[in-house]
């Protein structure tokens, strides 16, 4: 089983994927809750250990690899860019 990590951005080796519809998606938080950690986004995106990747395929849970994931593509999904008051 794999360690868990108090804040999956830090883990060394998560990578970012996307599913093609909210039915997978929801297969996939289903079939990773509880053996890993992970972090999903309404967008459709979601970061997981790339450990997770094999149950997913196993699973037959389509999803699409959108890359390792890279400090700059973190930040701006955790933090959407500012709206200027008025």
């Amino acid at each position: 089983m794999l360690a868990k990590c108090s804040d999956i951005a830090y883990c060394f080796g998560v990578v970012l994927i996307r599913f093609p519809d909210a039915e997978s998606k929801r297969r996939a938080l289903e079939s990773v809750i509880g053996d890993f950690s992970f972090k999903s986004w309404s967008s459709g995106e979601m970061l997981v250990p790339e450990e997770a990747l094999q149950r997913l395929a196993h699973e037959d849970i389509p999803f699409t690899f959108e890359g390792s994931a890279a400090y700059e593509k973190l930040a701006s999904l955790r933090h959407p860019a500012a709206t200027p008051l008025r």
